[in-house]
């Protein structure tokens, strides 16, 4: 039987009924890694031996009638998430010796569960990026196409799951690095409530912007995953102390009372014909499934990519401070002085996009210009959020594209950041206001690339966005379609 190709729900059901051991499963994990990776390049790190320890601990505890919710499931992680004893790189050369003492807690709770870490997945150096193009490890490739992105900043986490090297994954999600992946490699990607999920030991980026959230082959899965890693976490001063409901209980047939917002501002100049007819005939058969539709208005999203970058790059300056060389990571040891030691460090460490953003936030930060900008954009950001607000008291989701196009051609925007940032026009509003969205396949260009529909929804608000994912799952004949490698 091809395990790795399996859903998590599927495998879990032969598991129970010992028709296979965890050990079996990993090994066959590791058997696609070792046949596809080359030609992928998901991954930075993997952690053949002890996971293949773990998953016979799994085993036993199976045996024993005992393990968690993911017990025995094999998955990655991507690289900004602390794992403690196992190689952290944020896909940084800064980071390149870096091993960290403690886990991040949503690896505690993954383990707590009996899942098995297998590696850890490229991405976007510190996770600044719309393309996987900016690691300093390497640049995976689309499984769908390998002449395209797979998207970033959580690349390699799509394209392991799109790939079967991997059951689910770990990403972080700036301004749509889950979402905008997981759309372009055809599979599930939630962006869940900022503060729902712990950061601690996620390596930040933008600290009100980041959440950590799973990427998956299903809505199922993805409801499973986000019930393991939600929580209270007393460590993280974002954390929110709000009840964790049981999000697969949310995945019931039929919408009939729930409304569907149509936000016009969504579907305007530059949005692929294509990427277009695939949303509208996904809306359509969420109508079947008995949901209502009305038009809704976002007036301020043509802002949110301008707020976006002074706020997120803001946020960098101050975050990636802590990389000089001292305390971890890598260090210039030809410097004859500190003040040298310091420019070298960061000279060498940091690629070219790290280097362009905090340079952006240390300007919007300095003195004569905070008010003319940062202070803008957070007033922008606030306008954003009444947007939503006002969105949310006419209907109970939002429902658009993911991205304007599909999976563009390696190298394509490289030499083009602007072109590069507007791509996440659609994504980025969900991060300022800190909703929730999901990403689920809607359709195949005709190039053979994936598309998404983006499902978004007010504060902890998520079992709507799964309720509304799985049903349109339920009518799309896309779960189980693969890339052919």
């Amino acid at each position: 039987m091809d395990y790795p190709g399996l859903s998590i729900h599927a495998l879990k059901d032969l598991l129970a009924a010992r028709k296979v051991t965890p050990l079996e499963v990993t090994e066959a994990v590791f058997a696609r890694i070792d046949t596809v990776e080359e030609r992928i390049g998901a991954f930075i790190t993997i952690n053949r031996e002890q996971a293949l320890r773990r998953a016979e601990e799994a085993g036993k505890q199976l045996d024993r009638g005992e393990g968690g919710a993911l017990c025995g499931i094999p998955m990655a992680i991507k690289d900004v998430v602390c794992t403690k004893g196992m190689r952290t790189t944020a896909g940084s050369k800064i980071l390149e010796p870096f091993i960290p003492p403690y886990n991040a807690t949503v690896i505690d709770k993954l383990e707590a569960a009996g899942a098995v870490i297998i590696g850890k997945l490229s991405m976007d150096e510190f996770a600044m990026g719309s393309s996987n193009e900016n690691c300093a490890y390497g640049v995976p490739k689309n499984p769908w196409n390998r002449e395209y992105i797979c998207g970033g900043s959580s690349g390699g986490s799509a394209a392991a799951v799109a790939a079967d090297e991997s059951f689910a994954s770990l990403g972080s999600d700036t301004g749509g690095s889950i979402r905008q992946p997981a759309s372009h490699c055809g599979i599930v990607g939630l962006k869940p409530t900022y503060g729902r999920v712990s950061r601690f030991g996620l390596l930040a980026y933008a600290s009100s912007l980041d959440q950590i959230g799973p990427l998956t082959k299903d809505v199922r899965d993805c409801a499973l995953m986000l019930n393991v890693i939600s929580g209270y976490d007393p460590k993280d001063s974002t954390s929110v102390n709000q009840a964790v409901p049981d999000y697969q209980s949310a995945l019931r047939d039929g919408l009939k009372g729930m409304t569907l917002g149509i936000p016009r501002e969504y579907f305007g100049e530059g949005l692929d014909p294509e990427v277009e007819a695939a949303v509208k005939n996904a809306v359509e058969k969420l109508q079947d499934a008995g949901a209502t539709v009305r038009q809704v208005s976002l007036p301020h999203t043509e802002y949110g990519v301008a707020a976006y970058y002074i706020i997120a790059p803001a946020e960098a300056s101050s975050n990636l401070a802590r990389y000089d060389g001292v305390k971890y990571g890598m260090r210039d040891m030809d410097a004859a002085t500190l003040m040298d030691m310091y420019k070298k460090t960061r000279s060498k460490g940091f690629g070219d996009e790290v280097k362009r953003r905090i340079i952006m936030g240390t300007y919007a930060l300095s003195s004569g210009y905070y008010d003319a900008y940062y202070k803008k954009a957070s007033q922008v950001r606030t306008l954003i959020v009444r947007d939503y607000q006002q969105a949310f008291a006419e209907c109970d989701v939002l429902v658009s594209p993911v991205t304007p196009t599909p999976a563009w051609k390696l190298g394509e925007k490289s030499h083009d950041p602007l072109s590069m940032y507007l791509s996440d026009v659609l994504t980025i509003p969900a991060n300022l206001a800190g909703i929730p969205g999901l990403s689920v396949p809607c359709g195949i260009s005709r190039a053979g690339l994936p598309i998404g529909l983006q499902i978004q929804g007010a504060h902890f608000q998520e079992e709507k966005l799964l309720r509304v994912g799985f049903n349109l799952e339920q009518r799309l004949d896309m779960v189980g379609r693969k890339p052919d490698l």
